[in-house]
């Protein structure tokens, strides 16, 4: 049976109105009983970008500059913190975020404008910040692609976090960049719970698909790393350890984590998860994260919103970091990427 919150491979059949909108309309019985469900199918916008650089100060990321070529994600991950972002485009961050994705179309040439500007100072770029760059609209958009194609033609680094086995299409641009150290990878674990995976995310590639991706990546010379992420209490906690020694087996060189992050829509559209698929343990898993949060679903702090404070996360830290030492990961900085070749084309070489 499938809750009457949920749809079949999608993350929520739930549509809660966006923070910014100005009217909210609520449905009524009225005896004639014609609603239409909800869209399960996919609509795919076009925007024409003027920018595609995003920046950032936080002190949480290893980055200050991101591309996404997309805005919502099919992937429907109930957890994704960038669910609230759709709300921009007076949309919802439920299905919307899931059915109404806006595709970037233009991106590749205005990346090539952006960094052929006089100003621009090379650092890496990150692609999937916040919506997955891997999703499988891309496998007919083909905007990561473009993307990466103009970001080796500059000679530009580059680093990607994807839970999309559709990375794998790209081997011979990554491998290309890898002999170059213009990339690195991170592959997105949450679970090997292939039925955990189901239901919480249920567009994403399977556990197998993603430890296979890790492998592949791994042969063929490109730095690849684990992203254990997100660690939700009572959920999938237990298994931090079997997800670290599952992609270091894979060939994962590198290891990092995340806990579970509820930012303002993501709050009720989590709690109502939790009712639909766990409601015997719901309140035990809103407990243990209120106690990492300071009493709060979320605390968007700087320093605590990536990892919680508390008993709990501070026992997470410290398997995690127990594991990491046991399987003999690398840090972040073994894989420290090269700006020095960055090179627009055209520009003038210098003579002395």
């Amino acid at each position: 049976m499938i809750p009457p919150s949920a749809q079949k491979g999608r993350g929520t059949a739930c549509n809660p109105h966006n923070r910014f909108a100005s009217h909210q309309s609520v449905m009524e019985d009225d005896g004639w009983h014609q609603e239409v469900p909800p869209t399960q199918g996919t609509e795919v916008r076009v925007e024409i970008a003027k920018t595609v650089i995003s920046r950032n100060t936080s002190p949480d990321l290893p980055f200050d500059r991101s591309i996404n070529p997309y805005r919502g994600c099919e992937h429907g991950c109930i957890y994704c913190y960038a669910r609230p972002s759709h709300a921009y485009w007076d949309l919802s961050p439920g299905l919307d975020f899931e059915t109404k994705l806006i595709a970037k179309t233009n991106a590749a040439e205005v990346l090539a404008q952006q960094l052929s500007k006089p100003g621009y100072v090379c650092a890496p770029i990150n692609l999937g910040s916040n919506t997955d760059p891997y999703q499988p609209i891309e496998r007919e958009q083909m905007l990561t692609r473009r993307l990466l194609e103009v970001l080796l033609r500059f000679r530009h680094p580059v680093t990607i976090v994807t839970k999309g086995a559709l990375i794998l299409r790209d081997l011979d641009l990554l491998a290309e960049m890898a002999s170059l150290r213009l990339v690195r990878v991170m592959i997105s674990l949450t679970t090997l719970d292939a039925d955990l995976k189901r239901v919480l995310e249920p567009r994403a590639a399977s556990p197998n698909a993603r430890l296979r991706a890790i492998r592949v990546l791994r042969e063929a010379g490109i730095p690849v790393g684990v992203l254990c992420s997100p660690i939700i209490p009572m959920i999938n906690d237990s298994e931090l350890e079997h997800l670290l020694e599952a992609a270091r087996q894979a060939g994962a060189q590198s290891a990092a984590y995340m806990m579970l992050r509820l930012p303002l829509e993501v709050a009720p559209l989590f709690e109502q998860w939790l009712q639909d698929h766990y409601p015997q343990r719901a309140s035990h898993v809103l407990s243990l994260i209120r106690q990492s949060r300071g009493g709060e679903l979320y605390d968007s702090r700087f320093g605590t919103r990536m990892r919680g404070e508390g008993i709990f996360a501070e026992m997470l830290a410290q398997r995690f970091a127990k594991t990491v030492r046991r399987l003999n990961f690398e840090g972040r900085d073994a894989q420290v990427l090269d700006c020095s070749l960055f090179s627009p084309p055209g520009e003038q070489l210098i003579l002395f």
